[in-house]
């Protein structure tokens, strides 16, 4: 697995894994407070497999606690430092809900939009911009019915994909999650 590194924005500690070099690039986003490798696996496998450019965010290591604002800026800060221009844009959980508040303010940044459990926000997707929900079978904190109601929002370029599992399917599923996420963006 590729070390974790620090991007310290105006003192801000933000931890990011990048990996891969591939054509596909993919930014994941972490969920808050969970273990800082639960995409770990999924992302190495999509780097590594499948050849894709996978950059990994977490949150804020001094444990500070940040705005939904700040946390949004935060992501943008990690994907500039990287040198990602368009680039597909998810996360897990919370950090679904973070990659569709940049993906809003920034459409022109994205390919697509990614999203492993969604969390209930109305949050709109701006138009042209595809997006995958992987959703877990038997996810209480982020349910089925979220991706549902999402996907009514633009069923003409949305995906709903299962995996069996609760929240932690990324984690407990890893390679599963990773070959959905290969099959469905390998097109772009």
């Amino acid at each position: 697995m590729t070390d974790t590194q620090i991007f310290e924005p105006d003192g801000r500690a933000i931890p990011f894994v990048d990996e891969g070099d591939g054509p596909v690039k993919l930014v994941l986003i972490q969920e808050h407070g969970l273990a800082a490798d639960v995409l770990g696996v999924v992302s190495h496998y999509l780097a590594e497999e499948a050849g894709f450019h996978v950059l990994r965010i977490g949150h804020r290591a001094d444990g500070a606690d940040a705005s939904f604002d700040e946390r949004v800026a935060d992501a943008l800060a990690v994907i500039d430092h990287a040198g990602l221009q368009e680039t597909w844009i998810g996360g897990h959980g919370f950090g679904g809900t973070v990659a569709r508040a940049l993906v809003e303010a920034h459409p022109d940044r994205a390919n697509g939009l990614l999203l492993l459990g969604v969390e209930g926000t109305d949050i709109p997707v701006p138009p042209a911009i595809p997006v995958l929900i992987i959703q877990g079978t038997e996810d209480s904190m982020t349910p089925a019915a979220n991706a549902e109601r999402l996907q009514s929002t633009v069923p003409d370029r949305s995906s709903i994909k299962t995996i069996a599992g609760d929240h932690l399917f990324p984690m407990t599923h890893p390679i599963e999650t990773a070959v959905v996420i290969e099959e469905y963006l390998d097109w772009d």
